[in-house]
């Protein structure tokens, strides 16, 4: 990878490389609400510079993804490829094909998984982590492509164990709210999966009978384990949706109508006098799809008290005349604090 190619996650953010996952997040929300598309239309440096934080949160906030970038540098992504050997893990591997018979297998694709399997045992009962993608006959050694062995769900983390196999499927938050219809290529083979609507990170959805195959007519499953990619307004707290909500101070002593974007689109919510920063508004039935027994979660919209940055001289004059006449004291509990 050339040095211009290299992108420093953490200077992307502004954030240390000591940061921890709070600080990481806080950042990023930060950034995506400055960047976000919605926020400059038409401006396609703020259009960049979202996708760029985007993809600076998602490996940071990857522990494992984390741990490779900053074990490895500009060259973390090319160390989860083959080792010297030529195979995943270091085993030092000569392969000689010649005189064998392929017929047995129906695509590539299940002669790579039963040649690994093999290798990890009988039956491939050991758990190994790798990728791969599917050559084409007459390419690489003994007539199949090994070209640099990608995944085959857009560059998906795949683990196989037995016969049955997991790989990784990333979405948007618009995606697993409503659902979609996703196409994979399995070797020779292109399927149509169907994902349901609520699926959130950690969802696995099970696709029957398209796992590996032993080469004698068994096969195992295909699991599908969901990561969400993350979202510059919405976020999860449990089951629920979280969101982040910025009111004026006169909003908070006196009460408002705000409008609040939902999942479903904009509602108005009623803020009650005197509301503290940080507190929050549940709003029954406007989360997220719940898969086990229908309806949908709630959703929490969080309230953070905004001092304006600049204020007029009418604004200032006000504001002097209320500090005057101001009856409460928000630090009169802290008289009598001492060590």
């Amino acid at each position: 990878m050339a040095a211009t190619d290299f992108k420093d996650y953490y200077q992307l953010l502004g954030v240390n490389k000591s940061a921890d996952a709070n600080e990481i997040k806080k950042a990023f929300r930060r950034l995506a609400r400055k960047y976000h598309p919605d926020m400059n239309p038409g401006d396609k440096n703020a259009e960049a510079r979202f996708k760029e934080v985007s993809e600076a949160y998602e490996i940071l906030s990857d522990p494992d993804k984390r741990r490779q970038y900053d074990q490895f540098g500009r060259y973390w992504k090319q160390a989860g490829g083959a080792s010297a050997g030529g195979w995943p893990g270091g085993a030092s591997t000569s392969a000689d094909f010649g005189g064998f018979d392929f017929s047995q297998y129906s695509s590539f694709d299940e002669f790579v998984e039963a040649l690994l399997g093999n290798m990890g045992g009988a039956n491939g009962a050991r758990s190994r982590r790798w990728s791969y993608s599917n050559g084409q006959p007459g390419a690489g050694t003994g007539g199949f492509g090994f070209s640099g062995f990608e995944d085959f769900a857009s560059r998906s983390r795949t683990t196989t164990t037995g016969l049955d196999r997991e790989t990784t499927l990333s979405l948007t938050f618009s995606e697993a709210f409503r659902g979609t219809q996703r196409q994979l290529n399995l070797g020779n083979e292109t399927i149509s999966v169907r994902i349901p609507p609520g699926a959130k990170t950690g969802t696995k959805v099970r696709v029957k009978g398209k796992g590996t195959s032993d080469g004698y007519g068994r096969r195992g499953d295909l699991y599908l384990k969901v990561e969400l990619r993350p979202h510059s307004f919405f976020s999860f707290e449990g089951d629920n949706l979280v969101c982040e909500v910025p009111i004026a101070p006169d909003e908070a002593v006196l009460g408002a109508k705000i409008e609040v974007p939902t999942a479903d689109g904009t509602v108005t919510v009623n803020v009650p006098a005197g509301v503290r920063s940080g507190q929050s508004l549940r709003l029954r039935g406007k989360g997220w799809p719940q898969t086990k027994g229908g309806g949908r979660s709630d959703q929490l919209v969080r309230l953070t008290i905004v001092p304006p940055k600049s204020l007029g001289d009418r604004e200032r004059e006000l504001y002097e005349q209320i500090s005057q006449v101001r009856s409460s004291d928000p630090r009169r509990d802290l008289n009598n604090i001492s060590l």
